[in-house]
C-alpha cells in the first residue's frame, strides 16, 4: 500500500525567482495491485508527486509510506518508466533490458535469460541485438517497460510513458499494459494528460487542481477487468470521460485563474 500523507512539495527559488509551490497538502492512499491514474491540467505536480513515490525527491513537509515504512528514497520496491524512454544509446535491447539487473549485481546468465523472456512478452523478437536508434517509437518504449519490469518490482511508476507516440502506437501500448498488469498484479501509478487514457487504464482516477497541485476528487472506474478492446463503448466509459473533461474545462476557464 501507499500512503501520502498532507504531502507539500516547493521547488526553490533561484536568480531572483520566488519559490515555486508544487505540490500542497496531497493525501492518497493507493491499494496494493491497483492501477492508479493521475490526471490533471499541464504544471499541476502530477510528475513530481510521481517523484515523491519513486524516492527522487523528498517532500518539503509530510510523508509517504510503502506498506507502513517511510520512504527514505529510491528502493527495489519501485521502479520508473519514463515518457523519454531514457534508454541507453550505446546499448543494444537486451542489455538495455538487463541494465538494472547488472546494477544489482545479478550474474549475467542469469540477467540475460530473464532479458530474453522479457522480451518474447513485450513482442521484440528478432530485435535483441539492435540498438535504440535503429528502433521505431514504440518499440523503445517496450524495451524500456521491459526493463523495469526486469527486477520485478511491486510498485510501477509510469510517467506519461505513451505520450510522444502516435494514437494506433499508443493504443497497442496500452493494451499491452493492460496485459502485463494483469498477469503481475503490480501495483501501478499512472501519470496522464488523456481522459480516455485514464479511464481506459485506471481503477481509480485522481484529479489534481492547477498549482499547486492538490487532489480535488478521486474517481472510481467500475468498468470490468479484464479490460475489453472496445471498452469505449461502454455508455460508462463514455460518462467518465465526459465528466472528467467538464472538470478540467473548469480548471482551464480563465475565471479560475484571475490576473
Amino acid at each position: 500500500m501507499i500512503d501520502v500523507r498532507d504531502c507539500r512539495f516547493v521547488y526553490p527559488g533561484g536568480q531572483g525567482n520566488q519559490p515555486l509551490v508544487a505540490l500542497e497538502r496531497v493525501n492518497l492512499v493507493i491499494a496494493p495491485q491497483e492501477f492508479f491514474c493521475l490526471l490533471g491540467p499541464s504544471g499541476c505536480g502530477k510528475t513530481t508527486l510521481l517523484k515523491l513515490i519513486a524516492g527522487l525527491i523528498p517532500p518539503t513537509a509530510g510523508e509517504i509510506r510503502i506498506d507502513g515504512v517511510p520512504i527514505q528514497g529510491p528502493g527495489p520496491d519501485r521502479a520508473m518508466v519514463f515518457q523519454n524512454f531514457a534508454l541507453l544509446p550505446w546499448a543494444d535491447v537486451l542489455t538495455n533490458i538487463a541494465f538494472g539487473l547488472e546494477l544489482r549485481g545479478i550474474p549475467k546468465a542469469q540477467r540475460i535469460a530473464i532479458a530474453r523472456d522479457l522480451v518474447q512478452t513485450m513482442g521484440l523478437q528478432g530485435f535483441e541485438r539492435h540498438y535504440p536508434r535503429q528502433l521505431s517509437g514504440g518499440m523503445q518504449q517496450r524495451v524500456g517497460l521491459a526493463r523495469a519490469l526486469a527486477v520485478n518490482p511491486k510498485i510501477l511508476l509510469m510517467d506519461e510513458p505513451f505520450s510522444a507516440l502516435d494514437t494506433q502506437t499508443r493504443r497497442l501500448l496500452q493494451e499491452d499494459m493492460l496485459d502485463v498488469q494483469e498477469r503481475s498484479r503490480k501495483t501501478v501509478v499512472f501519470v496522464t494528460h488523456s481522459m480516455d487514457e485514464a479511464v481506459r487504464l485506471g481503477d481509480r482516477v485522481a484529479l489534481m487542481t492547477p498549482r499547486p497541485g492538490q487532489i480535488q476528487e478521486i474517481i472510481e472506474v467500475n468498468l470490468p477487468r479484464p479490460r475489453s478492446p472496445d471498452v469505449e463503448k461502454d455508455p460508462l466509459f463514455v460518462e467518465l470521460k465526459e465528466y472528467l473533461w467538464q472538470q478540467l474545462r473548469v480548471m482551464h476557464s480563465p475565471t479560475q485563474h484571475p490576473a
